[in-house]
Order: structure tokens, then sequence, then C-alpha cells
């Protein structure tokens, strides 16, 4: 196909460094027109706003609004023809099933499948230690190159290719440049990991929600078995998750004898 028009959006804000990483990488590919929320929108999963103001933009626009806001606004009437929406790339890994969710780079690219359009969702691990947080870290333009490239590749070829016949979207987590050893960190296909440490502690009156997987990852030393996304970005590699949306449902035949008899159980 001749160069692709991609819409560019994230979660972190039109400003931050990941997102100018992945526009200039995709710029090489084809036409790019940002359409990114104008402010920090992190982990907002799919918030949806019912007005939201536009800025002109040297990119393209800001939108005060969510990633969610940016991908209708966008498909719907600033790009209109884009043959692929790119999300990212945004600061701090999203894997495992658990975040998909939660993600508002995630969400961009869930909500671009609703109008038939093929997405992409770019996330850094950014390694922290067990009392920082990947949002206090300074991370420079030099940090996204493995995001950067992978993203510019499967923008290149991912649609001609035939990836989306059978995927709505790819989720892509890349590491650091200096976690994939020399040269280019290598792409692994993977599935979102099932491992799940989530806890809470209660402290008078306050209750502290606790991801205990970060510690661990910090470490090197996590339960994710090999072919999972949280074990390929650890050992180095960028992963490529490819998914579907909306969710999938399935026949269920428990389910339908409940229904066959809830009338005969009315009082």
């Amino acid at each position: 196909m001749a160069d692709p028009e991609i819409l560019l959006t994230n979660d972190d804000g039109i400003e931050s460094t990941g997102f100018r990483a992945l526009y200039e990488a995709l710029s090489a590919v084809g036409t790019v027109t940002a359409v990114a929320p104008a402010a920090d929108q992190s982990a907002v999963g799919r918030a949806l706003s019912h007005n939201v103001e536009i800025h002109e933009h040297e990119l393209g626009y800001a939108i005060e609004g969510t990633p969610a806001d940016c991908v209708i606004a966008g498909l719907g009437t600033l790009v209109p023809d884009a043959d692929l929406v790119v999300a990212g790339c945004n600061q701090g890994a999203n894997l495992g099933a658990y975040v998909l969710g939660r993600s508002g780079t995630v969400s961009a690219a869930v909500e671009a499948t609703f109008f038939d359009v093929p997405a992409i969702a770019v996330s850094l691990y950014v390694p922290v230690s067990e009392d920082t947080s990947y949002t206090d870290i300074d991370v420079e333009l030099a940090a996204y190159d493995n995001a950067a490239r992978a993203t510019r590749y499967l923008a290149d070829h991912a649609l001609d290719a035939g990836v989306f016949e059978r995927a709505d979207y790819l989720n892509v987590n890349a590491p650091v440049p200096d976690q994939g050893g020399d040269g280019p960190a290598e792409m692994v296909v993977t599935e979102p990991s099932r491992t799940y440490m989530m806890d809470a502690e209660r402290h008078d009156g306050e209750i502290t929600l606790h991801d205990r997987i970060w510690e661990l990852m910090g470490e090197g030393d996590i339960p994710d078995p090999e072919g999972t996304d949280r074990r390929a970005v650890v050992d180095g590699q960028v992963s490529v998750s490819p998914l579907t949306a909306p969710h999938t449902t399935e026949h269920h035949e428990a389910l339908d004898a409940l229904a066959e008899t809830f009338t005969d159980s009315a009082d």
C-alpha cells in the first residue's frame, strides 16, 4: 500500500518525550497527525467525555480530554482516513492481562478497533527499585530507541503482511536499550501474562493497594513463564502481543440452562 496515514495519540500528553520519539520514527513511514491529550491522562482506561476543547499544535492537535476522546475525535473528524492508529510511547510498561483495561495507552488502541482501524499500543519498560516509581524518573529520548525502532518496523510492514486480518491491535512493550544488551533488542511474539500480584493493606482509615510484581521485575525475578509479555521484557526483548477487541463471548451451556429456568423461579 502507499505510505499510511497514521493517527498518533497517547496518554502521557502531547508534550511527552515518548510521544515525540514515536512521532519522529513514524514520520519516516507515513504521514503522521498527532491527536493527543493536552495533559497527562495516565491510567484513565476508556474514560470518555462529552465535549472536548481542541487546540492547534505543531504536530497536529492537542485535545483537552482522554485517549479515547482523542481517537474518537481523530477518526471521527480530524483524521477520518487514517490507516493506522498508534498510541504511545508510554513511560512505563503495560504488561499483563489485568492492565489492559486500565491503561489509557492500550485503551486508545482498543477504541480504534471499533472504527475498524488497526492499532498499535506502545510502552517502555522502565526498571525501578522498590522505593522508586517510574513516574519519578526522567527518561531521555534515547531510552525510547528500541520502542521507536519496533514501532516504525511494525507500522511499515504489519498492514501489508496481513497481521491485522487476525489481530485487531498489537500491544508492544520495549525495554530501554541497555536492557537488551549489545545492538537492538530482539522482537518476540507473546501473550499477556496471567500472573496477578495485587494486594491491599489496611492502616486505620486508609487502604494501600500494592502491585508486588514491580518489585520482582526490578530484581529480574518474576514467576511469569516463557512466551508471556512480562518475561520477554524482563529478558530484554521487545514484546508484541496480538490482541482482539471487543471482549469475546462463548456459548455457555450452564448459563443457557439457568436462563431457561428463570421464569419458573419467579415467586
